[in-house]
């Protein structure tokens, strides 16, 4: 099959960073669906990996997540799913990437796709949706049955899980959300938010409110270590640092 991947980790102006690949066909075991793959979107996630993760030396790996397309076949112990349904979902990091011809997944986290939807506008959903949709009902713990006195602010609200995250909320509270350029601002209004403010007030409102709330002893910084003056010699301390895993609050420099 055709896929599209990587076998290191070059800036994306590299010819390389990106390569064309003939891959094996993969087959389907226990839960696994076999999907073709119809449409897939781009995602921030995406370049994250192809920068900072080089797949081992002598191997290619295949990046991607979100996915339409039809189920060809399934594993033995499949039941939710048939071959011909037509299916969406996000992916997961633990297995090879959606930019290819065929995609196993497990049907799991696989759901249908919209038949009111073509391919290229559903492949826009599944990441973005299914993050909206678990910070406004399991980590907001917003109730479906809002009784709409409610007030949400949303943060990029033009966004990828902005604009999933306005059109949920709309129908059960008053959602408030930011936009810095004009053109965002009339797509967040588009989306269904019932206002829509500049980014650049909120974050004044937000620092002076943390101003306030640090003064009065409600927080305290986040300072964890200060790593002296701002040079060449003490940043490379600071990236290693973060980059070994074991920082915790933030490393701060002082002026040159």
């Amino acid at each position: 099959m055709k896929a599209v991947g990587h076998r290191e980790s070059p800036p994306v102006c590299a010819p390389e960073c990106l390569v064309d690949l003939t891959l094996p066909d993969p087959q389907p075991a226990g839960r696994d669906l076999l999907v073709e793959v119809h449409a897939v979107s781009v995602n921030s996630v995406d370049t994250k990996v192809r920068r900072g993760v080089a797949p081992p030396v002598g191997e290619a790996r295949t990046l991607g997540w979100n996915v339409v397309g039809v189920v060809r076949a399934v594993g033995g112990q499949a039941s939710l799913f048939k071959p011909g349904d037509r299916v969406m979902y996000a992916g997961s990091l633990l297995r090879p990437g959606t930019n290819s011809e065929l995609h196993l997944v497990d049907e799991r986290i696989v759901g249908r796709a919209p038949a009111s939807l073509g391919d290229a506008a559903a492949a826009a959903l599944p990441l973005t949706s299914i993050t909206a949709w678990e910070l406004l009902f399991v980590r907001l713990q917003v109730r479906l049955e809002q009784d709409a006195t409610g007030v949400l602010l949303v943060i990029g609200g033009a966004g990828g899980v902005g604009s999933s995250l306005v059109q949920l909320a709309r129908q059960l509270m008053t959602v408030v959300a930011t936009a810095l350029r004009p053109e965002t601002r009339e797509r967040a209004m588009q989306l269904g938010a019932h206002h829509v403010i500049d980014d650049t007030i909120v974050q004044h409102y937000l620092l002076n409110r943390i101003n306030e709330l640090i003064d009065a002893g409600v927080l305290r910084s986040t300072l964890a270590e200060h790593f002296g003056t701002i040079n060449a010699a003490n940043l490379k301390r600071a990236h290693a640092l973060l980059e070994s895993g074991k920082a915790r609050g933030k490393i701060v420099l002082s002026r040159f």
